[in-house]
């Protein structure tokens, strides 16, 4: 058999998170040898998967794009074609794109502390053969959606219905919903999209919803932002945009954990002034739960409430009893008719990929594993995982992981370390689910996922603040990190480059 290709660092995804990962690398650790394997035959991860009428960011894009590589769109709250663009040119401005092994799909991983390495085995998504790599360090930077398969429950008499019945992740570019009668179902984030936007073509568009979401109107342009860019560098009004949109997130997820009642208060007042005189508020847009216990949803200049006022668009919110051939009829007897059925109801997560790992012969189960500082695993050697935030931009976290990732592999070279591995916490911590969210597509899935713990280093504090002081500037060497050098005997391998192409 031959000896399987070798690099320093292997990134696992080639999205939003994954190209900022091989900056970082490249930027900070000239030195490695890297490469990024995608199974999708493309860059740009979940803003090339998804394609649905509308599909943008409900995060602004100070936060979400990249520190190093400043937002220069005129949209605070950017469409996915242009999110898409800024990510597959930030991969091609840095030379990032060379290092993608595309149609990779890695399905398992084998560490071996006798040779310091880990040997990955992928298939190849457009061939069905099977590769073989080996790295010093695993970098997982695949998000943690399903691309192959959204959440669709099972609806009673779909087979009956005459028209089309769609989920936004399977959306294809021939569906016409122009002039139709248009039920989105769903209240998250992608049917507050959907709404506003298939209702500027659609005869009218109804967003059916068992329980309402908290939706609040943000300006589509940031105010701040287009005064600074007129008056100061475009470096630097970047950076107050961006520490700026930081804080009111961080002040609003705070006051919203410490005084959820007037945090309420506030979102009902900005929705009587959105919505038409005498709107049923309470039935369509008071939550069962406290704000932020899930996401908020954003509706970018208020264009969801702006389809309502016109009449464009409806709310109704109540659960499906059937399908029929003109429509859905629900539990209150209400039948509503519909052309095409658009069922916002949710993804699929998928824990690390799915990639199944091993240590020195031993199964890892992620489920009893628990996270060392949101990215690493106890007990788990050389690998990390970017996560991002749920309260906040994904990519602030997972640029910070990537900084620390760097960090934590100079320090390795300069102290002679093949291994890093956090030694498992001890009884006294408390496991915690990994994601405090009451979301469905969390709470289906979070079984799979590692745990947090009830302390650090093992809790997951969702602030960027704190997390600047534990990833950025605290000590690597704290007693739960533990290192070890390589061992005398190594196999040899055959190694790549800096640029990632075999030698």
């Amino acid at each position: 058999m031959a000896t399987p290709e070798h690099v320093d660092v292997l990134i696992v995804g080639a999205g939003l998170s994954g190209i900022g990962a091989g900056y970082h690398l490249q930027t900070e650790c000239p030195g490695k040898s890297y490469a990024i394997l995608e199974a999708r035959g493309q860059i740009g991860g979940t803003w090339d998967l998804f394609r649905f009428p509308g599909i943008r960011s409900d995060s602004d894009m100070y936060t979400l794009g990249y520190s190093f590589r400043p937002w220069s769109g005129d949209r605070s709250i950017a469409d996915g074609q242009s999110i898409l663009t800024y990510v597959r040119e930030t991969a091609g401005e840095y030379g990032i794109d060379r290092r993608i092994r595309f149609h990779h799909r890695v399905v398992r991983a084998h560490w071996s502390s006798d040779e310091a390495r880990w040997t990955v085995e992928a298939i190849r998504t457009d061939t069905d053969e099977s590769v073989r790599l080996t790295c010093g360090f695993l970098f997982l930077c695949s998000g943690y959606y399903r691309y192959d398969e959204p959440y669709t429950p099972e609806f009673d008499g779909a087979e009956r219905f005459s028209g089309e019945i769609v989920h936004p992740q399977k959306w294809r570019q021939d569906i016409e919903y122009t002039g139709k009668r248009v039920v989105v179902i769903g209240s998250g984030a992608t049917a507050v999209t959907l709404v506003p936007a298939i209702a500027r073509r659609a005869a009218h568009v109804t967003m059916l919803q068992r329980s309402p979401s908290y939706v609040v109107a943000l300006p589509a342009e940031d105010p701040v932002s287009k005064v600074l860019r007129r008056r100061a560098p475009a470096k630097l009004a970047y950076s107050i945009v961006r520490w700026k949109n930081v804080l009111l997130t961080l002040l609003s997820f705070e006051l919203s954990r410490r005084r959820p009642a007037l945090v309420k208060t506030l979102i009902r007042n900005a929705l009587e002034k959105q919505l038409p005189r005498g709107y049923d508020v309470d039935t369509h847009f008071n939550p069962r739960y406290n704000p932020w216990d899930q996401r908020m949803c954003v509706a970018p200049d208020g264009d969801l409430f702006t389809a309502i006022r016109d009449g464009r668009a409806s709310i109704v919110t109540d659960r499906i009893d059937t399908f029929t051939e003109n429509g859905l009829k629900l539990e209150s007897g209400q039948e509503l008719e519909a052309e095409l059925v658009v069922t916002a109801t949710g993804l699929n997560l998928l824990a690390f990929g799915g990639v199944q790992f091993s240590v020195d012969g031993e199964q890892v189960d992620l489920a009893e594993t628990m996270s060392y500082k949101g990215m690493m695993l106890g007990g788990v050697p050389n690998l990390a995982v970017s996560f991002g935030y749920t309260n906040a931009s994904w990519t602030l976290k997972c640029d910070l992981t990537c900084a620390y990732v760097c960090r934590l592999l100079n320090h390795m070279d300069q102290r002679g370390y093949a291994e890093c591995r956090p030694s498992p916490p001890n009884p006294g911590i408390r496991p915690q689910p990994f994601v405090d969210f009451s979301s469905g597509y969390i709470v289906r899935a979070i079984g799979k996922f590692p745990r947090q713990g009830s302390e650090a280093p093992w809790r997951l504090y969702q602030n960027y603040a704190l997390d600047i002081l534990s990833l950025r500037f605290g000590s690597l060497e704290d007693g739960t990190m533990q290192f070890s050098r390589a061992s005398p005997a190594r196999p040899a391998a055959a190694d790549a480059d800096p640029a990632g192409i075999a030698a």
